[in-house]
Order: structure tokens, then sequence, then C-alpha cells
């Protein structure tokens, strides 16, 4: 590779972590041709974008980047590759998956959305981490819910006062 070919690999991988919300760093090495197959597919069919990079063009890549990558600086050390997504729990729940066949990936750690997780430990924590139409969701069920206790308050107690106040004083929340 010479080096205006590194510098255009740096640059463009500099690009998709500017646009990137949420990347993860594992290292899949190990991985025969048929596994490394799978785990492309699976990671395609989960909207994850898998990329095997260098350790030192991705190290200045993030160091050109917006943003503080610092603390994944030291996971950069054997095989890397990096996983794109827009769903923060997506890779997270790729590498379980596929680790209930496989030793490998091993998570070497993520960025999702301005904070870091460092080593293979935070993996359960990370496919337990809502994505952002899952939280919106629960929100709205969150904001429906004294609405729904008012209405069944009126219908329960056939809209009077008195049993719209002794209905709602027994519910236990």
């Amino acid at each position: 590779m010479t080096r205006e070919e590194k510098n255009q690999a740096i640059d463009d991988l500099t690009v998709r972590l500017n646009e990137a919300n949420i990347f993860y760093l594992a290292d899949i090495a190990g991985l025969d041709a048929v596994g490394s197959s799978k785990l492309r597919r699976t990671c395609f069919n989960s909207d994850v974008k898998l990329e095997v990079v260098k350790n030192t063009l991705l190290k200045k890549a993030l160091e050109k980047a917006e943003g503080e990558y610092d603390e994944l600086y030291d996971t950069l050390k054997g095989n890397t590759s990096i996983m794109f997504s827009t769903v923060g729990n997506a890779p997270a729940k790729v590498i379980k998956d596929f680790r209930k066949k496989s030793e490998k990936p091993i998570l070497k750690g993520a960025f999702i959305e301005e904070a870091i997780y460092i080593g293979d430990e935070n993996l359960d924590f990370l496919t337990s981490i809502k994505s952002k139409e899952e939280l919106i969701g629960d929100l709205i069920a969150l904001l429906q819910s004294p609405a729904k206790n008012v209405v069944s308050a009126l219908q329960s107690s056939k809209g009077t006062l008195a049993g719209i106040v002794k209905t709602l004083s027994e519910r236990s929340e």
C-alpha cells in the first residue's frame, strides 16, 4: 500500500468515524473463511457494517476524527475489526449471538453516543442498551399511563366526583 493509498484510507475512515455515533471494535482473529463469512452475513442482516482495519490506520483516523477517542487507543493491538451501526445494541447482539457457536468475536471496545466502553466484560450491558425507538416507545407508554388511569376512573365510577376520588385513592401505584 503506497503512502497516498494509506492517506486516502485514513481520510475515508475518518469521514465514516465522524458520521458514526456508534461503532464497536472487535477481535475476529482465528475465524476461518466459513466463520468469517457467517459473521459478515449476520452483520449484514442486522444492518451492521463490518470492516477489518489496520490498527495504525485506525489510530490515525481516530486522531483526525472529531471526538475524544483516547481511551480506545490501548485496544488497538492484534487484529481489529470495526463494526458500524445506527442502533446502539445491534453490534453487541451480533457478537453475543455469534459467540453461542464460536469463541470469537471478542469485544475490544465500543463508542456509543459519546460514551466509551472498554473490554469484553461490557458485552452483556451493551446488549441491554435500548435503541432510540425503544426509548421513545417507553416514554409514550409512560405518558399515556396517567391519562388511562383518569379515563378508567371516570368510567368505573359513573362520573361522580366522589366516585372518581375514591377510585383514584384505591389504586396502588
